[in-house]
């Protein structure tokens, strides 16, 4: 079985919102080593990036953000945070506004809406899911109001 790179990076800080904060600083500096240092170490961890299938386990993780960041960086934005916290664990509902280039030559937001997992584990706190699903401003309720439809 080939050996796994482990991150070269540290994290800063120890809460679910500390590494949050990194996990979207790694994105928009498109660094890979920042990146895999929010990752829990498990085979488990899970991330679904918008339109993809469900990619599992750091190798896989790994490969996918060395993929993404060969484009460049990713300006995502969190906006809307809502969290739930308990005892080793907390989950983080969010949207994040992209800012890409529009068809004019000016820049448009994209939206999109995610989830992201947090367990604290022997070397803190540590993402185990990231789940994003393209979105669009319609769909989106503002602070405080109901979605249009429920399942």
């Amino acid at each position: 079985m080939p050996r796994i790179p482990r991150p070269t990076a540290t994290l800063a800080g120890n809460t679910p919102d500390e590494v949050e904060a990194q996990f979207y600083e790694a994105l928009q500096r498109a660094d890979l080593e920042l990146m895999m240092a929010v990752w829990a170490d498990d085979d488990e961890i899970v991330c679904v990036h918008p339109g993809g299938g469900r990619v599992v386990g750091m190798a896989a993780i790994r490969a996918s953000f060395e993929a993404i960041f060969g484009n460049g960086a990713v300006p995502a934005q969190p906006e809307q945070v809502h969290r739930m916290q308990w005892l080793g664990g907390a989950l983080h509902h969010l949207v994040e506004r992209i800012e890409v280039p529009g068809d004019g030559g000016g820049m448009q937001s994209a939206w999109v809406l995610c989830t992201n997992v947090y367990v604290k584990t022997p070397q803190g706190w540590r993402m185990v899911a990231h789940h994003a699903s393209p979105g669009s401003l319609q769909e989106l309720p503002g602070p405080g109001e109901a979605p249009a439809t429920l399942h």
